[in-house]
């Protein structure tokens, strides 16, 4: 999808690359034994380590270690066997150490692809520059008291997977695709909940623009801690409108680090940006390297589960989906959870366009997850029977999908009680098709004389007469033998 800003003076173009920390989904911390458990008191889960005392020595954590192992496989990445942790030194209030451990000269993981499905039906490959893993800092509170700042150390030193990619990503709507497809990954590999509403995924966005036809890249700006998909997109969006009303007003685009407010949508300057140098990266002399055996990376990668994409390529050849359709159910785990317990007895094709459609429609519009659904997987599958096996005709399901949603009824009670079975006696369908057609000579005659289209119009009286009861098939069939 070509995605273009037309400026005073000419066109420009996008280039993004997008930084995610996700936080890694372990017990305890990076380097220290304390709890990770999200909510609780401020300053109950800090170690010595995480509080910076003299003398304290971090060890690493294995299964944190396998976890970003984990993810970097499933990013179809390079694992480095070699990697070291470094400290990159800054001052920050609720970094008591005075620098972050973090992997700069040797991450753990190296380069490696993701692809997304957009919406157009195209495909594009995004390259992954590096996953590196490294500590979190805590959290400054400034609205506790009128006059002083509290610092709350719970998050210091839980372990975090910084996500780097290549600048490749050229519309917001592949930025936020890009973040969606990294985020259910990372789901499925049970590495990070991806949940950013508690802080677990946050983003940071590169953004620059160039002319149309440039190779160069333009100067970057970095927006850094958005918490949604939306405020990615948006962001981006309006970072790169602003950028181009500086250029072509002659001004300068400064290489600098902005927050974004989401109520005025609008980016502002937070600092300039800092580049490597500035935080005298060294190795850190507390940890060893990381040596790891080339056997503890396979029994890593023979543990991965069936990932989204291998899953979407399944779903295509075994069930015949179409791409849009598998990518959309695979997207996310619990859907596609939710889809296979569905097909267990049931059409795949009509399941899929069942859970897409009208399922995920009234749940939209309802505002609800398909955690939240009040049709279970079972009951849905208990109204594909009923369609299935022409006890229902296909509107009719809907009116009972209908009431499923509203009452959590099973399909069949409901039929049951509203006395919706389909009708499959071609004497009481005749019928009823000629009652219509008596009704309707003018338009019967219109269509014995050539207008063709009145047909539908037959079809809608019949099922009105018979209450949407009748089967179409029956219907269009005898219809067809009537006005022949």
């Amino acid at each position: 999808m070509t995605y273009r800003i037309q400026g005073n003076t000419g066109e420009w173009e996008l280039v993004i690359g997008l930084e995610v920390h996700a936080q890694v989904d372990s017990q305890s911390k990076l380097f220290s034994g304390a709890s990770t458990a999200f909510g609780a008191e401020p300053n109950t889960q800090v170690s010595l380590v995480d509080a910076g005392m003299p003398g304290m020595l971090p060890v690493v954590n294995k299964y944190c270690v396998e976890q970003g192992i984990k993810t970097g496989l499933g990013l179809n990445a390079e694992i480095n066997l070699h990697s070291a942790f470094d400290r990159k030194n800054y001052f920050y209030a609720d970094l008591p150490q005075g620098y972050q451990i973090s992997q700069f000269y040797y991450p753990i993981v190296g380069k490696g692809k993701i692809t997304l499905d957009m919406k157009d039906g195209t495909t594009r490959e995004i390259g992954v520059t590096r996953m590196h893993l490294e500590q979190d800092a805590g959290k400054s509170l400034h609205d506790q008291s009128p006059r002083y700042s509290f610092i709350d150390l719970n998050r210091c030193g839980i372990a975090l997977m910084e996500i780097v990619s290549e600048p490749d990503i050229r519309t917001p709507e592949e930025a936020g695709e890009y973040v969606k497809k990294l985020r259910s990954i990372v789901r499925y590999l049970g590495t990070c909940d991806g949940d950013m509403e508690k802080g677990s995924m946050r983003c940071d966005a590169n953004v620059s623009v160039r002319r149309v036809g440039n190779s160069e890249f333009g100067t970057r700006c970095e927006i850094k801690n958005l918490n949604s998909v939306r405020n990615i997109m948006r962001a981006i969006e309006h970072e790169a409108q602003r950028q181009v009303e500086v250029l072509e007003s002659g001004g300068t685009v400064y290489q600098e680090t902005r927050l974004y407010d989401p109520t005025l949508n609008e980016t502002r300057v937070m600092r300039s940006k800092e580049d490597a140098h500035d935080y005298r990266y060294f190795p850190d002399p507390d940890l060893l390297p990381l040596e790891l055996e080339q056997d503890f990376v396979d029994r890593i990668r023979a543990s991965l589960p069936e990932l989204p994409d291998q899953k979407q390529q399944r779903y295509m050849q075994q069930y015949g989906l179409s791409r849009y359709d598998a990518g959309v159910l695979v997207s996310d785990k619990v859907t596609a959870y939710y889809f296979e317990e569905v097909i267990r007895d049931q059409d795949p094709k009509l399941a899929a366009n069942w859970i897409t459609g009208e399922l995920f429609g009234r749940l939209n519009k309802q505002g609800l997850s398909l955690e939240q659904s009040p049709v279970s997987s079972k009951q849905l599958a208990g109204l594909l029977e009923l369609i299935q096996n022409n006890t229902i005709s296909g509107k009719i399901a809907k009116q009972v999908f209908d009431t499923m949603f509203e009452t959590g009824k099973e399909a069949s009670v409901i039929v049951e009680e509203q006395g919706l079975t389909q009708v499959t006696d071609t004497g009481s369908i005749e019928k009823s098709i000629d009652e219509v057609l008596a009704a309707n000579p003018d338009k019967v005659a219109e269509y014995r004389s050539g207008k063709d289209k009145l047909f539908g119009f037959f079809v809608g009286q019949v099922m009105k007469v018979t209450q949407g009861k009748a089967n179409p098939g029956l219907v269009n069939d005898i219809l067809k033998q009537k006005l022949g």
